[in-house]
């Protein structure tokens, strides 16, 4: 974890739309170069999301631990595994310790792969234990669902697409379970682009900004999981593949 002398409850603002990317700043910066994560910045979700979400909104069979993941050589290694019946994973979020409003963030990954696995990068609106989910809105930067291969998914959800993904881009990525690959979002007050290695997949810019269509003025905190399952991961799980490891290099922001 690299610190910048801030107060644990973090809000980053910033403008991007005016300036370069030679002009960016690192504001923050979280290398898993420590023996155990930072709950500073990080809090654990546990369980199955019982009683106020079960199945985490999405019928996902997984139990979330503190005990599905390590740090190693400088990453984070969420480890996914069914143990007896009991498929375990791991959910971390900076909620209500590091929010941040416009920005580049950039995350360096690599996936697990198999059926049934749906390791994610993402974000939810600050105020979505006010507003609900998903007037909050929430920016997808990176997700993978091992029932399609070479396959990335970068999305938007907000009110207007009454939870639906409709703002969306599905790209084929011939060796994204390869190694490790750069996932980025660069959101601004106009825009959300979305890349992977550099290469833009999809820009969200709606014509009409309000708050049907556009909650994306306000601040976001970081989401870093992996699902077993469910609707969006799918019913046909592969037990065969597991265990496996969602392993994440760093995630930086700039502004």
């Amino acid at each position: 974890m690299k610190f910048f002398n801030w107060m644990p409850v973090l809000v980053l603002t910033g403008v991007l739309a005016s300036c370069t990317a030679s002009k960016e700043r690192l504001v923050w910066s979280e290398e898993f170069s420590g023996t155990t994560l930072d709950e500073t910045y990080w809090n654990f979700e546990l369980g199955d999301g019982c009683p106020e979400l079960c199945g985490w909104g999405n019928n996902e069979p997984q139990h979330y631990t503190k005990t599905n993941h390590e740090l190693v050589d400088g990453q984070l290694h969420i480890k996914i595994k069914k143990e007896d019946s009991l498929y375990t994973s791991t959910r971390i979020t900076t909620e209500n310790k590091l929010d941040f409003k416009y920005g580049r963030v950039e995350a360096r990954a690599k996936l697990p792969v198999g059926k049934g696995i749906w390791p994610a990068i993402w974000m939810l609106g600050a105020n979505h234990r006010e507003v609900g989910w998903p007037a909050c809105g929430e920016i997808d930067i990176l997700e993978y669902v091992g029932r399609e291969p070479h396959m990335v998914f970068t999305s938007l959800h907000t009110p207007d697409s009454h939870g639906e993904t409709i703002n969306t881009k599905k790209t084929r990525i011939d060796n994204i379970e390869e190694g490790f690959h750069v996932y980025e979002a660069e959101w601004t007050e106009e825009k959300i682009a979305f890349s992977v290695d550099g290469e833009v997949l999809y820009t969200f810019n709606p014509t009409l900004k309000n708050k049907e269509t556009w909650p994306f003025d306000q601040p976001f905190y970081l989401i870093v999981n992996s699902a077993i399952g469910g609707k969006f991961g799918g019913y046909d799980i592969d037990d065969s593949v597991l265990p496996q490891e969602f392993i994440i290099d760093y995630i930086r922001v700039y502004q």
